[in-house]
């Protein structure tokens, strides 16, 4: 890998992880780590250029066919590829059409750029997602394979320490808040070459009391209203989160803030 190298583009593809959920702006947008990666690469790199084609909700087969011959297609230094873990966290998943589906987008995706970026997905502790990690971990060992294969870089932050911690969690508990978007920007920079502006952001958050039982409850109670019942109820009618939303910046453009 090179040392502080110098990246003209970025493409990022994926779904609502790499569209920025739930770092949220004034204006109601999304942030997220490809965003805040996008800004600091532009600060080195006048005239640089990004795109992000993710789109919440996608599964790895919408993925493949909607985004990832455009993104090969855009000619960008680096690519990331972030997809499968909507997949996994299905009651019904076929893991080998997965590695299937992943397989085939990296293998379009790697020729048409100087360096791809893949990643182990950060995983929150708690109960909720026990039941689903040996398929986060099925999918993580293809990733690794795949990567070893096609001389992509692997960003690990299933085994990052402070990701796992609830409180760089939304309340929805699926996506990151605007803290852990920012050490997942920090752990793509320096996987790509970059030198590190916070070394620590594998470490853990300081230890603090847990909160009491009644405050807990609460918090269950409203999770399930919220956002579990809802997530169930597109399950259940086939819906998802990002149906008929475009990307989030669909053309490959000059990157201003």
């Amino acid at each position: 890998m090179q040392t502080n190298p110098t990246h003209t583009s970025l493409v990022a593809v994926g779904d609502s992880f790499t569209e920025g959920m739930s770092d949220r702006l004034p204006d109601g947008s999304y942030r997220g780590w490809a965003d805040l990666l996008a800004g600091r690469m532009a600060a080195r790199t006048p005239g640089f250029r990004y795109a992000n084609l993710a789109v919440r909700g996608k599964l790895i087969g919408q993925i493949v066919d909607e985004q990832v011959d455009t993104a090969a297609a855009m000619g960008a230094d680096v690519i990331t590829l972030v997809g499968g873990l909507n997949d996994t966290l299905r009651p019904k998943c076929d893991m080998g059409r997965v590695r299937g589906l992943l397989t085939e987008a990296v293998e379009r995706l790697a020729p048409g750029c100087e360096q791809l970026v893949l990643m182990r997905s950060p995983g929150r502790r708690g109960p909720v997602l026990e039941r689903f990690r040996p398929r986060m971990e099925a999918l993580f060992a293809c990733i690794d394979e795949l990567a070893e294969r096609h001389g992509a870089v692997v960003v690990d932050l299933y085994g990052a320490p402070s990701l796992g911690d609830p409180r760089l969690w939304d309340v929805d508990r699926l996506h990151l808040t605007a803290e852990g978007h920012r050490r997942v920007a920090e752990a793509v920079w320096q996987a790509l070459g970059y030198e590190a502006e916070d070394p620590r952001w594998r470490t853990p958050l300081p230890a603090a009391l847990p909160p009491g039982w009644a405050v807990r409850r609460a918090a269950d109670l409203r999770f399930a209203q919220r956002h579990l019942l809802p997530w169930i109820g597109r399950r259940l009618t086939g819906r998802s989160s990002g149906d008929g939303l475009p990307a989030k910046r669909p053309e490959l453009l000059p990157y201003e803030g």
